[in-house]
């Protein structure tokens, strides 16, 4: 759902069974505050929280590979922390993540050994992990 605690995501979250909620954020602090909104509102409408995901965690220059937090460097996992969440994991803002998306060929098929497909990858099996078994 796209961000805030409005009556869109008051109503799915309330009328469609969610067996469990990831909240994705970059690090900056405007965007922490619709994250923090968020799992507060899944905290009480009693959808499980499973883990936070801090996006554009930073950014690698492609020609000398010195990283920059643009967003900052910590937000994500400082809100997990005060929350009592998990971090599932990081994803970098990277030119290869836009232009492999954009093509229609996902960096995690287009090329799965690379840095970024494995993030994405870490992050679906950390959810995985945590989601509840389905009743037989």
């Amino acid at each position: 759902m796209p961000p805030g605690t409005g009556d869109v995501q008051l109503s799915v979250s309330q009328n469609i069974p969610i067996a469990g909620a990831v909240i994705i954020s970059t690090p900056q602090d405007v965007a922490l505050l619709d994250a923090r909104k968020g799992a507060e509102m899944f905290r009480k409408v009693r959808v499980p929280v499973l883990g936070l995901v801090q996006n554009m965690s930073v950014f690698q220059c492609p020609k000398c590979k010195h990283e920059t937090h643009i967003f900052g460097a910590d937000g994500v996992r400082n809100l997990a922390k005060n929350l009592g969440l998990d971090i599932l994991g990081d994803i970098p803002l990277h030119l290869n993540i836009r232009e492999t998306c954009d093509s229609g060929q996902p960096v995690v098929i287009s090329q799965p050994q690379s840095d970024a497909a494995k993030a994405y990858l870490k992050i679906a099996m950390e959810i995985v992990r945590r989601l509840p078994v389905p009743p037989a």
